[in-house]
């Protein structure tokens, strides 16, 4: 597929939406290999392009990369939405991993029982330990870190989504979110992203879940 980046997992959101997100802010162009059996799955283990048996997988730049935080951190490196000095880089990935801490809650949802006790956990959760910190962050500033757009900044929006999808209002006592999320919208790149047809996935369904199950041999509900 020629030096087009190549995005390996399957077709839904899970960990590989954030990868599609930065991708898509930073504009690059990138094609999909959905995987639908477990039969492709063991061939890329077979082939030893799983470094640790584990997609979500990115070639890009003659390699095939594995583990979400390293993906993003290259692909931010690459294209300079990583900061500007080490000092922003460590700022960065601290609100990185929080974000991905919470949106990481909510992708197990579609495979998880007592799903209304751990939505309330998510609420509860988004709203004293983590949206605080980001409301308090853009108090004035227009990006998260150093005056400039990171990753950071695309994976909050994500999430400020994600959260609104199953929390409708819950950002009605975080203003400063609220704002940043409408600045984000208004980016080109982004504001594509956001529009019908592109390759930004769907919330999970029951097909997502069946797919999941069946790729990657798991036996459902997740604790």
């Amino acid at each position: 597929m020629s030096g087009k980046v190549v995005l390996h997992y399957i077709n839904g959101r899970g960990k590989m939406e954030s990868i599609r997100w930065l991708l898509a802010a930073a504009e690059v162009e990138f094609d999909e290999v959905f995987l639908t059996t477990r039969d492709q799955y063991l061939k890329l283990l077979s082939d030893g392009a799983l470094m640790f048996q584990q997609v979500p997988m990115v070639e890009i730049d003659g390699m095939k990369l594995i583990q979400t935080k390293a993906i993003l951190n290259y692909i931010a490196e690459k294209y300079n939405l990583h900061g500007k000095d080490i000092k922003d880089r460590v700022m960065i990935n601290m609100y990185s991993e929080g974000l991905m801490d919470l949106m990481e809650m909510i992708m197990k949802l579609p495979l998880s029982a007592d799903i209304e006790a751990k939505m309330e956990n998510i609420q509860s959760k988004a709203k004293e330990r983590y949206l605080p910190v980001f409301e308090k962050a853009l108090t004035g500033p227009i990006y998260l870190v150093g005056g400039k757009l990171s990753c950071a900044d695309v994976q909050l929006l994500e999430c400020t989504l994600m959260l609104e999808e199953k929390f409708p209002g819950i950002l009605a006592g975080f203003p400063n979110v609220k704002s940043f999320q409408g600045r984000m919208t208004q980016i080109p790149a982004i504001s594509r992203f956001l529009q019908p047809g592109s390759k930004r996935k769907p919330q999970p369904d029951e097909n997502f879940a069946k797919t999941a199950m069946e790729v990657f041999n798991i036996t459902l509900p997740l604790p």
